[in-house]
């Protein structure tokens, strides 16, 4: 049996099918930290409620609880909560501007993994009451 590169000694003597495949699957794998950091990310994402709240920043950039109520239809409460979570986990940082805190997404990583989300998403605004339309 051929030795694959990246197989680690404790599985070294396994059968394999198709053990260069092995090796890119490994690769592909990479460092267990950095998979437990990601499925950290991906479980902050599982929740509507933030996923709504980190595409809302995303899109719109800085913004205060209220706001972003308004804007994803939850509580207030519920939007501290979340933010909250967010924030303990460096995803989402918030700037106080006298009394009002604007919060914003810090986790470029994470942005990136947003960008195609909102992009799909996209829906045009409805122009202001009174403005004519383009």
């Amino acid at each position: 049996m051929a030795r694959m590169h990246l197989v680690p000694p404790e599985r070294a003597e396994h059968r394999t099918i198709d053990g260069h495949r092995v090796c890119e699957a490994i690769a592909a794998i990479g460092d267990p930290a950095r998979v437990r950091t990601w499925a950290e990310r991906f479980s902050l994402l599982a929740d509507p409620g933030r996923l709504a709240l980190l595409l809302a920043l995303h899109r719109a950039g800085p913004l205060a609880v209220g706001d972003l109520a308004v804007a994803t239809g939850m509580r207030d409460p519920a939007v501290s909560q979340a933010l909250r979570l967010l924030r303990t986990a460096g995803v989402v940082a918030g700037d106080r501007d006298g009394r009002v805190v604007r919060y914003r997404v810090v986790d470029q990583e994470l942005g990136a993994l947003l960008a195609p989300c909102v992009a799909a998403g996209h829906v045009e605004p409805e122009p202001a009451v009174g403005r004519p339309r383009a």
